[in-house]
């Protein structure tokens, strides 16, 4: 059945991304959106800005407002081709709420009750909202509205696309085969981003580096990432130094070679090792944070690119939505 479904629809890789806090940092970019980049020039793909799932946290509409076009700005910034690529904001097709619906009544309780993303927050706050628990319901429709083929995520949410397939195939067994069942696409070789305290680079760590901060910011937290307490005469080890973990992914393969000669002969300080990490991300990022300045300083152009996209995505789930309500037993959409 698998094999069958996903051989009746084209691929289409869906990304949806939260404009949950403000700038983007050098962990989402490394973890995940440069990929988009790369995918988007192989494959038909969706970049969703998933306002509705940031709801859940962000209850400020100004917030969520502002929150949205910096997403949408960092991803022109880094490359992303609106010509190429459909990018929009969740909230302006409106389907997705109502097919969110409908799935949900195929959803079974207990597998939402048993999510592990759902269950990591209540753990952490016993006042979470409903909005939480159904957040893979959302997610489903999300891909599916689309017909979405290809998702890529972090480990963390493969069990979310589990579910999603699972909901497809529920769906699939009453009403034809309406849905692809989506695959996840996890990069496996980025790991962790560590941030400036060793642990997972995170904004609720506050352990971050701004993708376009200012030169002077972004160096004096570079020059503050913690490392062992090794002289400048000790050999050291690259691979267990958190500065030498994310130069290795923004340098070229020589470089990181050469620098890692340099901490296994000696004689070189972190603080020489710091300055050629500072060095390598200004070189990456320099020329994006004036493409990403320059895009929220047009913040009615970027309405109108995702304008355009939302027209484009509206068309899909309009569609979508009319094979699924006439299999439903549902009257027409007028």
């Amino acid at each position: 059945m698998k094999k069958e479904i996903i051989t009746k629809h084209k691929e289409l890789v869906f990304s949806g991304v939260q404009p949950s806090s403000g700038q983007v940092h050098l962990g989402n970019y490394l973890g995940a959106m440069r990929r988009f980049v790369t995918l988007s020039a192989k494959h038909e793909t969706i970049i969703c800005l998933v306002d509705l799932h940031a709801l859940t946290s962000v209850q400020d509409p100004d917030k969520l407002s502002e929150n949205t076009l910096s997403l949408a700005a960092a991803y022109l910034a880094i490359g992303l081709n609106p010509e190429q690529v459909t990018i929009f904001r969740q909230s302006d097709v409106i389907e997705v709420c109502e097919l969110c619906w409908y799935l949900s009544c195929f959803f079974p309780l207990g597998l939402l009750e048993r999510a592990h993303a759902f269950k990591d927050v209540k753990a952490q706050n016993a006042n979470v909202n409903s909005g939480v628990m159904f957040y893979p319901v959302l997610m489903a429709a999300d891909v599916l509205l689309y017909r979405g083929t290809k998702v890529p995520v972090g480990a963390d949410q493969k069990q979310h696309v589990e579910m999603m397939r699972d909901v497809a195939i529920r769906v699939n067994n009453q009403c034809g085969e309406i849905f692809p069942l989506p695959e996840p696409l996890i990069e496996e070789s980025t790991g962790v981003i560590v941030g400036l305290d060793g642990r997972k680079m995170s904004k609720r760590y506050n352990n971050y580096i701004g993708l376009f901060e200012d030169a002077k910011s972004a160096r004096k937290k570079i020059m503050s990432i913690v490392t062992d307490s090794k002289s400048v005469e000790d050999k050291k080890d690259p691979e267990t130094c958190n500065v030498f973990k994310l130069y290795k992914l923004l340098a070229t393969d020589q470089e990181v070679n050469a620098l890692a000669e340099r901490y296994r002969a000696g004689g070189m300080g972190y603080g020489h090792a710091k300055e050629e990490l500072f060095q390598v991300y200004e070189r990456t990022f320099g020329p994006m944070r004036e493409k990403y300045n320059d895009w929220m300083s047009k913040p009615e152009e970027l309405k109108v690119i995702l304008a355009a996209g939302a027209k484009k995505a509206r068309a899909v789930a309009h569609h979508t939505m009319a094979l699924l309500r006439g299999k439903l037993g549902l009257g027409e959409i007028l």
